[in-house]
């Protein structure tokens, strides 16, 4: 399968920040901005760029207010907490430093050196990426820690085919008809769905660190040192060490990274993990996929949908083999 389009939030430029929150900016970072390398990638909207600064140094910033999206500046603070449970074996980025104003929240972390992975997915790519998630796998959060469990981060989202089962019957079929043959195959099959969605929580719980998002748009690779940095942290939690594998497959499947039950099962954090628990996993992922592709876009994200709803298609596709 190849890849889709190139997805992404909106993002500001250094000169649509306020000259309030320019100043502020330059002053945690101690130097004044000389340049900016604006992200390219990920949903977030706001402000997303390396800094250039006046003594040499560089640091990657976020910025973001209500403006932009009323939920993002919420995501930064999560981030924020995020960021001192992160333990060092973690390939991620270390925050630096932090600042929120109460409507403008800003994030300043170290530089991350490397570039997103190619879409389709190349295998060395790939590789790196899959090492990651085994060093992930085997992370415990830092002591004190404030990360929710990953069963109860999710247990408002991994409703969809519950939803979908209590519509009527009308939406149900002009949705499953939009998806195609695989949202008819979900819709014959609806009742057996809910059944497993409802274990999904039961099997996310654990105790790893889990990031929650993974994505090709979420990591940097750089093949000069053969590491990656996972980036993007507010939806992190602590479940079971499987979770991020199996949550990202259908993103890489997708965007032409090859078949994710070969590499689920070729994984390391597959061992002895019964069928159910990852089909219980999955579908409680599809059907939140699914039944969040069909809302209206969030403000300042206006191709989130699309990419969901792909998403969604295949982690179904992945699900319908394993029933």
């Amino acid at each position: 399968m190849g890849s889709p389009l190139a997805f992404s939030g909106q993002r500001l430029d250094w000169r649509d920040l306020p000259r309030a929150v320019r100043t502020r900016i330059a002053a945690l970072a101690g130097a004044q901005v000389t340049a900016e390398i604006s992200a390219n990638t990920g949903f977030s909207p706001g402000f997303a760029a390396v800094l250039e600064l006046s003594d040499g140094r560089g640091v990657f910033v976020k910025a973001v207010s209500p403006d932009q999206n009323p939920v993002s500046p919420e995501l930064a603070r999560a981030e924020i907490r995020v960021a001192a449970s992160l333990p060092p074996q973690v390939p991620a980025p270390r925050l630096l430093w932090s600042d929120d104003d109460g409507e403008w929240v800003l994030l300043g972390f170290e530089v991350a050196h490397g570039r997103p992975p190619e879409t389709p997915w190349r295998p060395a790519d790939l590789d790196l990426a899959l090492d990651a998630l085994a060093v992930l796998a085997d992370a415990a959060p830092m002591p004190g820690h404030q990360l929710p469990s990953t069963d109860v981060s999710l247990a408002a989202d991994f409703t969809g085919w519950r939803t979908m089962l209590a519509a009527a019957p009308g939406v149900r079929m002009e949705a499953a008809e939009r998806a195609g043959e695989l949202g008819l195959w979900a819709l014959e099959n609806l009742e057996q769905l809910v059944r497993w969605e409802q274990d999904s929580l039961r099997v996310s719980a654990g105790t790893s660190l889990v990031h929650g998002d993974l994505r090709a748009d979420n990591m940097l690779i750089d093949h000069e040192h053969a590491k990656v940095a996972l980036i993007d942290w507010p939806h992190a939690s602590i479940g079971a060490p499987w979770l991020d594998l199996a949550f990202m497959l259908p993103s890489v499947s997708m965007q032409g990274g090859g078949d994710p039950q070969r590499l689920f099962w070729s994984h390391p954090v597959s061992d002895g993990l019964p069928v159910d628990h990852l089909r219980a996993a999955l579908t409680g992922m599809s059907g939140f996929l699914a039944y969040a592709s069909m809302q209206p876009s969030p403000q300042g994200i206006p191709n989130l949908r699309r990419f969901q709803r792909a998403q969604a298609e295949a982690a179904l596709r992945w699900l319908r083999e394993m029933a």
